[in-house]
């Protein structure tokens, strides 16, 4: 067996986590036909089949499934000989994972998180999927549960509260009917419990995002953070908030990178504005109280 070349496991590394030639054409800067043709040359030198290959995609094989997970660690232990090489190593770029609501908060807080002379770049990763910090798929992420495993650093943040919210201008609030993350896209408890309660469903989305812009246009009634929906001036709440829904947010880093300066900086500055607004996450202070 011939040894196979960096280059060809980074490519296996992108088609292994899009699932797909097509869909791992942006993050390689690779050609579809291109990959297809490095893929199979990595199988045919290394003597392993890697993919079970279809017309969805393609699936990891079980070989497949140890060298991604080999490579992906090989992956996460070069990251700090690129950001030394990196002509930008001088200001990285700190990837923040958060839902859609508590990318918002942070979002709108921009001027607190960054300043000119940081010698920092933020990207906000907005996702309701847990994303792998362990493996430096992010740098910094917001979760409602400390990490249960993995080289990981946490720290408590403040709790959080949710309650249902319509349009502050709905003609008849009282025949609202409620809007949904539809079943399929449904991960964060405050979804999955609107989906236990046997209520009518007008209208189902799938994200948080287009449920808010559902609730804002007067389809419905929808659940959400209180320091989402009690900032937006189109919204009133439609009822009490919804205490089994309670949950603690935690700031999740790399143990390894908590110490890196620009890290430590950002880390500080998210503590502080949840300390500054712990009465809106906690929905002490509605715009307009039910």
């Amino acid at each position: 067996m011939k040894d196979a070349n960096w280059e060809d496991l980074h490519l296996f590394y992108h088609v292994a986590k899009a699932g797909g030639l097509n869909s791992a054409v942006e993050e390689s800067g690779v050609s579809a036909p291109t990959l297809g043709r490095r893929m199979l040359a990595l199988e045919q030198q290394t003597g392993l089949s890697l993919f079970i290959r279809s017309h969805s995609g393609y699936v990891l094989s079980p070989e497949g499934r140890t060298l991604f997970q080999k490579v992906r660690a090989m992956k996460a232990a070069s990251l700090p000989v690129q950001d030394m090489l990196s002509h930008q190593a001088d200001t990285p770029l700190i990837r923040i994972s958060a839902g859609t609501a508590t990318a918002s908060f942070l979002v709108d807080k921009f001027n607190l998180l960054s300043r000119p002379t940081d010698g920092f770049r933020l990207n906000f990763v907005t996702t309701e999927a847990v994303l792998d910090i362990a493996h430096r798929e992010i740098d910094i992420g917001i979760r409602n549960r400390p990490p249960e495993a993995g080289n990981l650093a946490s720290r408590k943040l403040a709790v959080l509260r949710f309650a249902p919210y319509r349009s502050w201008n709905a003609a008849n609030p009282e025949l609202l009917e409620w809007i949904a993350v539809d079943a399929t896209s449904a991960r964060h408890p405050a979804a999955l419990w609107l989906h236990r309660q046997g209520l009518p469903i007008r209208a189902a989305a799938g994200s948080v995002a287009t449920v808010h812009a559902l609730v804002k246009a007067g389809a419905g009634i929808g659940i959400m953070p209180c320091m989402y929906a009690d900032c937006d001036p189109t919204l009133a709440r439609a009822g009490p908030i919804i205490e089994e829904l309670t949950e603690t947010q935690y700031l999740v880093t790399h143990a390894d990178d908590r110490s890196r300066p620009p890290i430590r900086k950002l880390c500080e500055r998210i503590v502080a504005i949840y300390r500054d607004n712990a009465e809106l996450l906690a929905g002490a202070k509605p715009l307009r109280p039910e």
